[in-house]
C-alpha cells in the first residue's frame, strides 16, 4: 500500500512538473522571423481623414482582426469585443480601432501622462522584422490624451526605459456612442482612427510592397471611473509570464501589400 501510494504521488508530481515546464517553455518562447503571425496591410486606394468614422472606401480593403488575447480581466464582462484594421501608402500608416464598450471611461487629460489607465488604443511598432529590444509607442485614450515614446526593452539591469521626449506629429480622431465617465448608464462603444506619417520612424528604411515590420496592437478597457483596474487585450499573443505587452520579441508582423488589381 505504501509503495503504491508513493508511486502514485511520484507519478502525479512528475506529470505536474512536465506540464509546468511545458507551459513555462511556451510562455518564454521567443518568436523569430518566419514564426510570427502576419497581418497583411493593404495599400490605401484613396485619401483617409483621421476622424474616427471609417467612411472612406479604402477601408473596405483592410484586413479585419480581433484583439482576442486577454491577460488582464476579472470577469467575462471585461472581455468586450474589439476589431483592428490597418492600411498604408507612401506617406502614412492608417489604423482603425473599433470597440464595443458598455462603460466609456477616461480621466487622464495630461500629455505624456497615463492614458493607458483609461479606455485607450495603443500601437507599438518596430520598422524591421527583427527584435531590436526597442519600439516606438503610441497610446491615446478616448478623450485624445496622448502618450508617445521610444521604449527600450530590458535596456539596463533588465529594466525597461521609456523615452517620452519622442513627440512625433500624427493625427487621431475619435467617435463614441454613449457618455464618458458615467457609471450609471450603458454605452455602446467607441472608435479611434490614427494617421501616422512614415517619416516619424526616424532613420529606418521606408516600407515598400513586400516589406515586413514588427508590431503589436493593444486595447486598455477601463469600466469604472474610480477604479484603476482595466482589462487588457492584444492582437498577437505575448507569451509573457509577467503579463507585459511591450516585449518586442513577442510582436507579430505587418506585411505591406502592393497595389490592388
Amino acid at each position: 500500500m505504501v509503495n503504491r501510494l508513493y508511486l502514485k504521488t511520484l507519478f502525479v508530481t512528475t506529470c505536474y512538473l512536465i506540464i509546468t515546464l511545458a507551459a513555462n517553455a511556451q510562455n518564454g518562447k521567443e518568436l523569430v522571423l518566419g514564426e510570427q503571425p502576419v497581418y497583411m496591410v493593404s495599400r490605401a486606394s484613396g485619401p483617409i481623414v483621421a476622424d474616427g468614422k471609417m467612411d472612406e472606401p479604402a477601408w473596405k480593403n483592410a484586413e479585419v482582426q480581433p484583439l482576442n488575447y486577454f491577460f488582464r480581466s476579472d470577469k467575462p464582462a471585461d472581455k468586450q469585443a474589439s476589431k483592428f484594421r490597418m492600411l498604408w501608402d507612401d506617406e502614412n500608416l492608417y489604423l482603425f480601432y473599433e470597440f464595443e464598450d458598455t462603460s466609456i471611461t477616461a480621466r487622464e487629460t495630461a500629455f505624456d501622462a497615463r492614458p493607458y489607465l483609461d479606455d485607450c488604443a495603443e500601437f507599438f511598432c518596430l520598422p524591421v522584422p527583427d527584435s531590436l529590444n526597442m519600439h516606438f509607442g503610441f497610446e491615446v485614450n478616448v478623450t485624445l490624451a496622448r502618450y508617445d515614446y521610444i521604449m527600450l526593452w530590458e535596456f539596463y539591469q533588465k529594466r525597461n526605459f521609456f523615452l517620452p521626449d519622442y513627440n512625433p506629429e500624427y493625427k487621431v480622431g475619435v467617435t463614441y456612442d454613449g457618455t464618458i465617465n458615467n457609471d450609471k448608464d450603458r454605452d455602446k462603444g467607441w472608435t479611434m482612427e490614427y494617421v501616422i506619417p512614415i517619416k516619424v520612424f526616424r532613420n529606418f528604411p521606408r516600407p515598400r510592397a513586400g516589406s515586413k515590420w514588427a508590431f503589436q496592437a493593444v486595447r486598455q478597457d477601463r469600466n469604472l471611473v474610480d477604479d484603476k483596474f482595466r482589462s487588457t487585450s492584444t492582437l498577437f499573443p505575448t507569451y509573457d509570464v509577467r503579463k507585459d505587452v511591450h516585449p518586442p520579441n513577442r510582436f507579430g508582423l505587418m506585411q505591406f501589400v502592393g497595389e490592388i488589381k
